[in-house]
């Protein structure tokens, strides 16, 4: 792909996604400004597609992306980062051939149609990460997670956790629980009687509860919600065709059909047991993210999400990998509230009018009545179908007020990462920063309670973080 020189400011972000993300080795960081606070250790990881182009081709849609993972280590010395394709077999295949070979979720596979049905999907693995003790692993919800080593990001292979199959999918957003620390996780088998298998790892991983809960069609199911007791599922009004996939003559992306008529379905599980609780149905809408849910004193459920009317925002997603977005496509924060034993929504209210997405909680809050939410936002003044976002901002469930960071002009983040401060009750948001202006990517540290004031350290990378998806923070303690 020609990288167009003449890309204007409001589309200074496209430069990040122009070209191949180049790998570094590990490499000592140098502080911009500021400094490292003391309580600041551990490791950032984040993931994301990295290569959207090949033999003079460009990806189907920003979720084909190969790969890569950033790892930034805060030590006592400061910080030093490393950045690395995730080896999938895929990559491999394709950087030996130097041009795409594989079907992928907005892509099928070259060549002609009758024999497209016989080539395997591209395991991406350029969604989300889980750090375990002894691993990192790589997620994309199509397949088995790819294991890598914590420090280096060497790739190992893919991962079974003790017991997936081969065909099997693990998906990009995992929950672990703050108490137990229990890893709860899905993957869906689609078919003529899709189902959606439930999964509950202990802290190491491996899987030690398995089970499984019938689908109506072959829904798109992207993030769930750990809330207390219940792991709860919200199922959208969209249904896979499978049929042109099968048949090699549409990707999965263009072959998901909006069906608003079938309305959300609710589904409501025993996080203890893996059992169904209750399966209900509401209003349509579409979501990619949960924030966070929790059970409230009357036993209700309230569960928040950023919600779509409908499923425009894959189309804009697709147009993020061209770098050039004009389909208007917004979610805004909401909370559902529910009834856990019928899977009956009581009320629904829309807590953050303002367009938003990746909302995080920090991690000792998770399933828990969490005060503060972290998003990804626009700034203001900004064309908010030509930019993609722009700043983050924290939400105040109990005031409703929103503190939003100046990022300054041309500057794009990554979804924010709350870190725990390990000698203090302090806590910080984290965020890897692309910088239209300079063509660089920075790594800022916020405190957590001033986001509206200037970052206490920024960091420079020594090459191009492309925009991406989603990261994990593992502390030294």
């Amino acid at each position: 792909m020609k990288t167009d020189t003449k890309i204007s400011a409001k589309k200074s972000w496209a430069q990040a996604l122009a070209r191949p993300a180049a790998e570094f080795p590990l490499t000592q960081l140098l502080v911009k400004s500021g400094k490292i606070p003391a309580g600041f250790r551990g490791t950032l990881y984040r993931n994301g597609p990295a290569r959207l182009q090949r033999g003079g081709m460009n990806a189907g849609h920003w979720f084909d992306g190969d790969g890569a993972i950033l790892a930034v280590h805060f030590t006592d010395v400061g910080a030093a980062a490393v950045y690395r394709y995730v080896q999938t077999a895929g990559y491999q295949a394709e950087e030996k051939a130097d041009k795409f070979l594989y079907s992928n979720y907005g892509m099928t596979a070259p060549g002609p149609a009758w024999l497209r049905w016989t080539k395997s999907v591209k395991n991406a693995a350029n969604t989300s990460v889980l750090a375990l003790p002894d691993r990192l692993l790589a997620l994309w919800e199509g397949g088995l997670p790819h294991s890598l080593d914590l420090q280096t990001l060497e790739t190992r292979g893919t991962e079974d956790l003790g017991s997936l199959e081969s065909g099997s999918s693990y998906s990009a957003h995992c929950k672990r629980d703050p108490i137990t620390g229990n890893i709860f996780n899905f993957g869906t088998t689609p078919g003529a009687s899709t189902k959606l298998h439930l999964y509950k790892s202990d802290p190491t991983g491996k899987i030690v509860q398995q089970a499984t809960v019938a689908l109506d069609g072959i829904p798109l199911i992207h993030d769930f919600v750990l809330a207390g007791k219940y792991l709860i599922f919200f199922v959208p009004p969209l249904r896979l065709n499978f049929v042109p996939v099968l048949a090699g003559i549409s990707s999965y992306s263009d072959s998901l059909e909006w069906k608003p008529e079938l309305g959300t379905q609710i589904l409501v599980v025993d996080s203890e047991t893996l059992s169904l609780v209750s399966r209900g149905e509401t209003e349509p809408w579409y979501q990619w993210h949960f924030a966070n849910g929790f059970v409230k004193e009357d036993g209700s459920v309230a569960v928040d999400f950023v919600r779509f009317p409908d499923f425009k925002t894959n189309q804009r997603l697709k147009e993020v990998a061209a770098g050039d977005t004009r389909t208007d496509a917004q979610g805004t924060l909401w909370r559902a509230h529910l009834n856990p034993q019928t899977g009956k929504v009581t009320g629904i209210e829309e807590l953050l009018d303002k367009p938003c997405e990746f909302p995080i909680v920090p991690a000792s809050e998770i399933g828990q009545d969490s005060r503060y939410i972290y998003l990804a936002m626009y700034g203001p003044d900004v064309d908010i179908v030509a930019e993609v976002f722009s700043t983050i901002a924290r939400f105040d469930t109990q005031s409703r007020n929103l503190t939003i960071a100046d990022l300054g002009e041309n500057r794009y983040p990554a979804e924010p990462i709350y870190v725990p401060d390990i000698s203090s009750e302090k806590g910080w948001i984290v965020t890897v920063i692309y910088d239209g202006n300079s063509d660089s990517s920075e790594v800022w540290i916020f405190d957590s309670e001033g986001l509206d004031r200037a970052p206490v350290c920024q960091l420079e990378l020594p090459s191009v973080i492309p925009l991406g998806f989603h990261g994990t923070w593992k502390s030294a303690v």
